[in-house]
């Protein structure tokens, strides 16, 4: 796993990385366990060109009752996260990260995909941008929902396999494995290393 098919062009590519967040750090409430062992391989691929950086941040509702539909019973079951209860700090990116904000741009979400309202697509079109370099967490929660609805929006997709982390390795696995089997037509998977060779300086 992990070859690409052709070189990345910087003024189309943005490295997307996705709720790289202190919620989901060691301190956090969800904590990820790889989610500081993958930290060097994201910071690579930011430092690359920080401008072409987008970070997401997942952002609870103040309260289950501000929630839609089923998420309102998601966030009954985790009132601890829901911004009255939570300090809204560990809603930050993760330490390490928040120094390439800006020139790096942040889009917040209420759900699992990036893309669930038009912001963060109209500003990539905006940019000319029709390839997306993906980093971040979770695997099989947030960055799975995104790339699905990239994939309908027709980017072309670059998974940064070692760029990744879960809360579990059989799903992650899992994932990595469809995507080479099932999308492999829509979805490169490389490591950052492989990534940062490919990508063309601006």
């Amino acid at each position: 796993m992990g070859v690409l098919r052709s070189n990345i062009d910087s003024n189309r590519a943005v490295h997307l990385c996705l709720d790289m967040q202190r919620l989901f750090g060691p301190e956090g409430p969800w904590p990820t366990p790889w989610l500081e062992r993958v930290m060097p391989a994201v910071i690579s691929v930011v430092e690359h060109d920080p401008a072409r950086t987008v970070f997401t941040r997942f952002i609870p509702p103040a309260s289950p009752e501000e929630a839609n539909g089923m998420w309102r019973s998601y966030f009954r079951k985790w009132r601890l996260v829901t911004r009255e209860t939570l300090d809204t700090r560990i809603l930050d990116l993760m330490p390490p990260l928040q120094r390439y904000v800006p020139p790096a741009v942040v889009f917040d979400k209420a759900v699992y995909s990036a893309f669930s309202n038009f912001r963060l697509h109209n500003f990539l079109q905006n940019s000319g941008v029709d390839t997306l370099i993906v980093t971040g967490a979770e695997t099989d929660v947030c960055v799975l929902s995104t790339i699905l609805r990239a994939v309908d929006l027709g980017y072309r997709i670059i998974v940064a396999q070692d760029g990744l982390c879960s809360s579990a390795d059989q799903s992650h696995d899992a994932l990595l494995g469809l995507y080479a089997r099932r999308f492999d037509l829509q979805i490169e998977l490389a490591n950052c290393a492989e990534i940062l060779e490919k990508w063309s300086p601006t």
